[in-house]
């Protein structure tokens, strides 16, 4: 009897295993898709370049009135830029130059592997390079959301950005990862984190040490705006005080009242307009 049950088990931790790969396979696996062409409100006309990684990336450029400031505008995980045309739309009514783009393995863009912000801060990296050739005199604003928000943290744009809003953003891949099995599995969720960060290397091509942007935060050197819901499982409140806590001067901390892990913009969308205009005036016009 000894040797069945031996073999059940064998094939019991086999399927746990291929189970385990399948989920990281899942997680990592490309967003692509055909976005179409920009709304007619932006104005904006289709860009392309290559990450740092060599990744295409695609996205849209809208200029706005000189000396209003350009804001770059990153999506969140398995979205891409039409996520950001709202934002996109009342930045550029109020004179904002606008780029939307798709991070790596996202919308457009290219990509084998959505990597959790490693390959994607290369995209950031290109992007505001972009921004600074074709708009030299303007100063440069970032919005991200999630991914996009510590794509651009893990990209440590020091002294190449003037301000930056960053919303619902992870303070650590292991956190990242052990709140979204919690959420799906219960208290047993947690236990099976360790398996899926041990897949990095494999489908990220990276380690978790590197996904770590409360690390990051000092070195952003800009102003900041960290914003993120109370009611947020995917980031709980205590973490996003921990990053606030990281952060260097200028920064300023918003909890959005009732929501989750949801899009803030949609989710209060006068509040937003009022918070993010007040905030880029001061750090993006020329005039100040």
């Amino acid at each position: 009897m000894r040797r069945p049950v031996r073999v059940v088990g064998l094939l019991m931790l086999a399927a746990l295993w291929i189970g385990y790969l399948s989920i990281g396979h899942f997680l990592s696996k490309p967003a692509t898709r055909l976005v179409g062409p920009a709304p007619l409100v932006l104005s904006a006309k289709d860009i392309e370049f290559a990450s740092d990684q060599g990744d295409r990336v695609s996205g849209w450029l809208a200029a706005g009135r000189p000396g209003s400031g350009v804001v770059l505008l990153l999506h969140g995980v398995r979205s891409n830029r039409l996520q950001m045309v709202p934002r996109a739309t009342f930045l550029h009514e109020a004179g904002y130059g606008v780029m939307l783009i798709d991070l790596p393995a996202h919308g457009e863009s290219g990509g084998s592997r959505i990597t959790f912000g490693a390959n994607e801060s290369s995209a950031v990296t290109a992007a505001i390079r972009f921004l600074r050739q074709h708009f030299p005199d303007e100063k440069i604003g970032v919005i991200g959301v999630s991914l996009g928000a510590a794509s651009t943290v893990l990209s440590k744009p020091a002294g190449s950005v003037s301000a930056v809003v960053l919303e619902s953003m992870y303070p650590t891949i292991q956190e990242a990862v052990a709140d979204r099995m919690e959420i799906r599995l219960g208290a047993a969720g947690r236990f099976i984190a360790p398996a899926l960060l041990w897949q990095l290397p494999i489908y990220a091509g990276t380690d978790a040490d590197s996904l770590q942007p409360e690390r990051a935060m000092a070195s952003l050197s800009a102003p900041v705006v960290i914003a993120s819901g109370d009611r947020d499982l995917h980031t709980h409140w205590s973490e996003t005080e921990r990053l606030f806590a990281s952060a260097a001067d200028p920064k300023e901390l918003w909890k959005v009242r009732g929501a989750a892990h949801v899009d803030l913009y949609d989710f209060t969308p006068s509040e937003y307009q009022r918070r993010v205009l007040a905030f880029l005036g001061k750090h993006l016009h020329n005039e100040h």
